[in-house]
């Protein structure tokens, strides 16, 4: 496959979790990656690496990019962001700072997505520098953990990543979200949990996002944690983060009734569990009465943790999750 063939190098837009309506970019042919990870729903990566290299002209990539952002004006569709988010670690690409500069005048947002591993790189937070919004992931705080998540090349260091992860939050001056995908008996227990808390703590990210493996993953045994699992997750980095958020169902991030007090319930229980007082709250405001939630949870589409002395109710994770 040469530059200038192959598949399109943009997508959507697409409604994205964080981001709104979302225009794809896929600046790394599949799959150039640092890490392997076990849950990686792109399957195992036959092309490891840490090497940044051009992938593809930028010219071509700006092209197709002004293309598919004039067909969406023209349409009247929203559009919020342009978002880095390819089938390998976005910043292998030698051309990732180019390729932002180069988007800028377009006038929308730019976001990347990136798995963190080259972020030690001072060159890589130059370039990330110049996003308005940057997602970073943190699966582990301990080295023997993350090898066994990510399963990282071999010449990566966590130590250097973490502290590369630290310098960048404390210079970027847009939007910085981190993101920890729970992995069933690995890193959803408490001990390895309060880990990733305290280092999330000193780096402050604007949301913390705790996601679960929703697509098969590479490896066959990798489960995603129930509800207690993610309930004990959002509660501990809670307790050291501003903002925690789950991608693990519907969309949907405010206490505020809409009219729809099962809607409302259901759509802010898949981004995060709510406390007793918050559903009380919640149902005072809409004129509504417990029965509602005692239906629910008959139903099995809500569900109660008990965690730390209080008690949570969080929507049940979809079938096949």
């Amino acid at each position: 496959m040469t530059e200038h063939q192959g598949p399109r190098l943009c997508f959507g837009p697409v409604p994205s979790r964080r981001l709104g309506r979302s225009l794809g970019i896929n600046n790394i042919p599949p799959k150039h990656c640092s890490y392997a990870c076990t849950y990686c729903q792109l399957g195992r990566t036959p092309h490891m690496s840490i090497e940044r290299r051009v992938f593809y002209d930028p010219s071509r990539l700006l092209t197709e990019v002004q293309d598919r952002v004039q067909e969406v004006r023209t349409a009247n569709e929203e559009l919020d962001y342009l978002c880095f988010v390819p089938d390998g670690e976005p910043s292998l690409d030698l051309n990732l700072g180019k390729e932002i500069e180069l988007l800028k005048p377009l006038g929308v947002d730019i976001g990347v997505i990136s798995n963190a591993s080259l972020i030690w790189m001072e060159e890589v937070r130059e370039e990330l520098a110049g996003a308005d919004w940057v997602s970073l992931k943190v699966d582990a705080a301990n080295e023997s953990l993350w090898h066994e998540i990510d399963r990282p090349h071999g010449r990566l260091r966590l130590e250097e990543i973490l502290e590369g992860i630290l310098c960048f939050a404390e210079s970027f001056g847009g939007h910085l979200v981190t993101e920890t995908m729970l992995i069933r008996g690995l890193n959803d227990q408490e001990e390895e949990l309060e880990e990733i808390a305290i280092y999330l703590e000193k780096v402050q990210p604007e949301i913390a996002y705790l996601s679960i493996p929703i697509r098969p993953p590479a490896e066959s045994g990798v489960q995603a944690p129930d509800e207690a699992g993610i309930t004990r997750a959002w509660s501990i980095f809670s307790e050291k983060v501003a903002r925690v958020e789950c991608l693990s169902g519907a969309e949907g991030d405010s206490f505020f009734s809409s009219g729809d007090v099962v809607s409302d319930l259901l759509s802010t229980t898949s981004v995060h569990p709510m406390r007793l007082s918050s559903v009380e709250a919640l149902l005072k405001s809409a004129g509504a009465s417990w029965s509602i939630v005692e239906e629910l949870l008959d139903q099995g589409t809500l569900i109660r943790n008990d965690y730390g002395g209080e008690t949570f109710f969080i929507r049940k994770l979809r079938s096949g999750k």
